[in-house]
């Protein structure tokens, strides 16, 4: 029966890729079923060594190579098109957009797909049913995941690491080793289980067994320790500030009038709940003002006046227009009770067709633009500076830019706060949401300091210098969270050299076994 199954073409190359593929979504958030990936990847790994065994015989009819492409493309069409399909859900907004969900939902898990298509043809042909074979393979899943996330502007989404973010105490080993390195340790844990496949004495398989168990309680026993330690630590830190985060749960709205954009700033400030006498730094989310610029809620800066004072500042998103050209940036505003500019953001990784339009003239002459509101792209932000203001030194970042690691890497070692607001708004009751929360997690640990995050319609949050959530607001929650935050220096690693070092690793012991066996 089995034998049956492994020589039919069709199941092993089209259907089986796909439909694991697709049960990868349950191990990422909301699910949080990890356990799949030691079945996923084994799986994974043993039918791409398989067609490559086979290839030559049983699928002979088609052209060798050909046959890890396909079956590594649908493995990867699956794992998109389950883990992914939320972004569909921003093409509802607006009608001329909803034409495109079917090509969206199909066009871009397929494009990403290729990333692990082209892998399969690479790795296929040196893999054999041995321990080296799991290096090797490993290795070049990782190496998938780093070039999807560095080229075509990057889309470092569902890296297999993340699928641990339920687990803080396992991922903070991310603050020495980087995101990078720590998924590719992760890729060879969740492939270990292949060696019951092997033909290999049970003892061997035992151990390997124990061993991966024994490195996962490694990780879990490190991270408890850091965690613990941490705890103490805080108490220590004398430097702190007040801060609110503020989730209003606006519906997402296009087209909006100024009396509705006032009554929207009068729910943020009973929500904000102000203390004239107390210092207070107050964040509210991204697209509150659903389309207006800066320069036109000026006409409400008396309301701020009103109700905030001299100790209070001010962080949310807003359009900024450039006089120069004309173009309006994507901003997250620092201001004070006066409504005054104290420091200006400008986002640097704007999302295609959501923030800005690729061929933009050839597109507008089909009636499209971009997703959010307005007709012009936003014009892209340059790298700037961290916002200081008396002991403040925050890492801003405006919704996805969350995602990307090279901002902790790339950002100050003065750095004592990291704050993301966002408009989740966009993903609808969908894991969008969820998914991308998971991702603040990781960034707080990576950059070992606190990150405070506001979600319109997503879940807000201040988390640890460890990614422990300390107080949060859930999807679809209107309210605010309050805590005084430590203000603690940044210290994470700076680049991916461990990243390629293991790698390099990876390589010279994969090589190192074949020459060993002639092979």
């Amino acid at each position: 029966m089995i034998e049956k199954y492994l020589n039919n073409r069709f199941l092993i190359l089209y259907v089986t890729p796909f439909f694991i593929g697709l049960l990868s979504v349950f191990s990422f958030q909301p699910f949080n079923i990890t356990l799949l990936n030691f079945f996923i990847l084994p799986i994974f790994f043993y039918l791409t060594a398989y067609i490559n065994k086979k290839s030559k015989s049983t699928f002979r009819k088609k052209a060798y190579k050909k046959n890890l492409f396909i079956f590594g493309t649908f493995f990867g069409f699956g794992f998109y098109l389950s883990g992914i399909s939320w972004i569909t859900y921003s093409l509802t907004f607006d009608e001329n957009f909803k034409i495109l969900i079917p090509f969206a939902l199909i066009l871009i898990p397929l494009f990403l797909s290729l990333f692990i298509g082209f892998t399969a043809l690479l790795v296929g042909p040196h893999l054999r049913y041995n321990i080296s074979s799991i290096f090797i393979f490993s290795g070049a899943i990782a190496c998938s995941d780093f070039l999807r996330a560095k080229l075509f502007t990057g889309f470092p989404w569902n890296l297999w690491a993340y699928s641990l973010s339920w687990s803080v105490e396992i991922i903070q080993i991310l603050n020495l080793i980087g995101l990078f390195a720590f998924n590719l340790i992760v890729i060879t844990i969740f492939t270990l289980p292949a060696v019951f496949f092997f033909n290999i004495s049970a003892t061997k398989k035992i151990f390997i067994f124990i061993l991966s168990v024994i490195l996962i309680l490694s990780l879990f026993i490190y991270g408890s320790f850091e965690i613990n330690k941490n705890k103490k630590f805080l108490e220590t830190v004398e430097k702190k500030i007040n801060v609110k985060i503020i989730s209003p749960n606006f519906d997402l709205k296009y087209g909006l009038s100024i009396a509705e954009t006032k009554n929207r700033l009068k729910k943020l400030i009973r929500y904000s709940e102000p203390v004239s006498n107390k210092k207070t730094l107050f964040i509210w989310p991204e697209g509150v003002f659903s389309g207006y610029s800066y320069e036109e809620i000026l006409t409400f800066k008396d309301l701020i006046n009103q109700n905030f004072s001299k100790n209070h500042y001010i962080i949310f998103g807003i359009n900024k227009l450039e006089k120069k050209t004309g173009l309006f940036y994507n901003s997250l505003l620092f201001v004070n009770d006066k409504l005054e500019i104290i420091h200006q953001y400008n986002k640097q990784k704007l999302v295609p067709f959501g923030e800005f339009l690729p061929f933009e003239s050839l597109m507008n002459k089909f009636g499209l633009k971009k997703i959010t509101e307005g007709h012009g792209s936003f014009k892209k932000g340059t790298r700037q500076n961290n916002i200081i203001i008396d002991q403040l030194n925050i890492l801003p970042l405006i919704c996805y830019e969350i995602i990307f690691t090279k901002f902790i890497q790339e950002s100050s070692s003065e750095t004592n706060m990291i704050i993301n607001i966002s408009e989740d708004a966009w993903f609808g009751n969908s894991i969008g949401p969820n998914q991308h929360y998971a991702k603040s997690i990781f960034r707080a640990i990576e950059k070992g300091t606190f990150l405070l995050r506001s979600a319109n319609k997503g879940i807000s949050a201040i988390l640890d210098n460890k990614g422990i959530s300390l107080k949060q607001l859930d999807r679809n929650e209107a309210g605010n969270i309050e805590i005084e935050v430590p203000l603690i220096k940044s210290k994470n690693n700076k680049n991916d050299l461990i990243f390629f070092i293991l790698l390099i690793t990876y390589l010279l012991i994969f090589n190192n076994k074949n020459i060993k066996y002639g092979k």
